[in-house]
């Protein structure tokens, strides 16, 4: 579990991903080698990571939920082929492990969706597979889970946030489950530079992304900039959800009439147990991430609090063992490229 100054500092970064460590010390009250030092703690112990997002939409892409089934034997190594894919993110093991799940960026064309209509379908290991795309979002990207950003006052919240905030990225993002493509709409192969070194880690130094990029620090500083405040890009916390106290994940698919669904996801949206709430293709037109303290609290959420929700008509629910990629890439193992 963290500490007090722990999640005052995951706040912080949630706040704004790239604030130096001495203006986050300022606001919490502390020294800047007490910042750096919880922080590179926190990244070597608990596998907090900034990671810079890109809004698809805003790119003409597409995200999709992916759900594959496989037998006991093979899940793992498939699901291992998901992680290693550059166009995946969010992959996870869920009931009892012969389940898949996994967001799936996708661009234009045949071509942009290869995982969805060529890769999957040669695989013999798989004995179903689902695929929904993502609609519209009502929790996720820069939306964070509540949880994570309770530690700060107003006021100091205030003090962290950018010179220049742009509006929130109007496409599906979510955090539970976030976005994992980079785009190309409007963007140069600079641009491209940026957003990968930003996307294998958030806070990269403007020295590094200048040398990468061939152009000034002050030009970078002055893009990334630009493409923050116009929401084509956001900076995501990965951190494990268990040292909140979310020992229990649950994906949720659930079905609402069509005239209630916009209103449903926006009161979802408001839940303090789910990370993630957006529209789906599919027969369940609504899925969902719950993060609750144990099996028990999670009964008492679908019964209580959604159960309450008349609109409703179906759920289901699969609970998560095990997180294999989040939002940003994996590093391959030793010996691999």
């Amino acid at each position: 579990m963290l500490d007090d100054l722990d999640r005052a500092l995951v706040h912080a970064l949630r706040v704004d991903g790239r604030a130096p460590f001495n203006r986050i010390a300022a606001v919490l009250d502390v020294s800047p080698q007490t910042v750096a030092r919880r922080y590179r703690r926190l990244r070597a112990e608990a596998g907090l990571r900034v990671v810079g997002l890109a809004d698809p939409h805003r790119a003409g892409r597409s995200q999709w939920l992916l759900r594959l089934t496989a037998g006991p034997h093979t899940a793992q190594n498939l699901a291992q082929a998901l992680v290693r894919r550059a166009d995946t993110a969010w992959v996870k093991l869920a009931s009892g492990g012969t389940e898949i799940t996994a967001i799936v960026d996708t661009g234009p064309g045949p071509e942009g969706h290869s995982l969805l209509l060529r890769d999957i379908p040669r695989t013999a290991a798989v004995t179903d597979v689902a695929a929904h795309c993502l609609l519209h979002t009502y929790r996720g990207g820069p939306t964070a889970w509540p949880a994570s950003t309770e530690a700060l006052s107003e006021d100091q919240q205030a003090r962290l946030r950018p010179a220049t905030s742009g509006p929130t990225p109007s496409g599906p993002t979510p955090s539970g489950l976030p976005s994992s493509g980079l785009g190309s709409g409007g963007l140069d192969e600079s641009d491209h530079t940026l957003l990968g070194a930003l996307h294998r880690d958030g806070r990269t130094p403007l020295g590094d992304l200048a040398a990468a990029t061939g152009r000034t620090p002050a030009t970078v500083a002055r893009r990334l900039t630009e493409l923050r405040s116009d929401g084509t890009v956001f900076l995501d916390v990965e951190l494990d959800p268990r040292l909140l106290g979310a020992d229990m994940q649950a994906l949720l698919w659930l079905s609402v009439a069509p005239a209630h669904l916009d209103r449903v996801g926006r009161a979802l949206a408001t839940h303090r147990e789910l990370a993630f709430v957006a529209a789906t293709t599919g027969p369940s037109n609504l899925a969902a991430l719950a993060l609750c303290s144990d099996p028990a609290d999670l009964h008492r959420y679908l019964t209580q609090r959604l159960g309450a929700v008349p609109e409703i008509t179906a759920l289901e629910s699969a609970p998560v063992l095990r997180t294999l990629k989040s939002a940003g890439p994996v590093p391959a193992p030793p010996g691999r490229p």
